[in-house]
């Protein structure tokens, strides 16, 4: 028995593996597509323009408005 005995016999292991690998592969691309359209939809807060910016508007990290 030498490697060519052997090569046939894995054909469909690897075929496996590599069906996993591609899968995992555009399961990565459709998370990274996903994380992208969320974050284009949510839109930054901003500041009321109408509104003077004070100090504490500024250095409070627990405001969000």
């Amino acid at each position: 028995m030498g490697i060519h005995y052997d090569y046939k016999s894995k054909r469909g292991e690897r075929a496996v593996l590599r069906q996993a690998k591609r899968e995992a592969r555009l399961a990565r691309k459709k998370a990274k597509r996903k994380n992208v359209v969320e974050e284009q939809n949510s839109a930054p807060i901003m500041h009321d323009i109408l509104k003077p910016i004070t100090l504490e508007d500024l250095t409070n990290p627990d405001n969000k408005k």
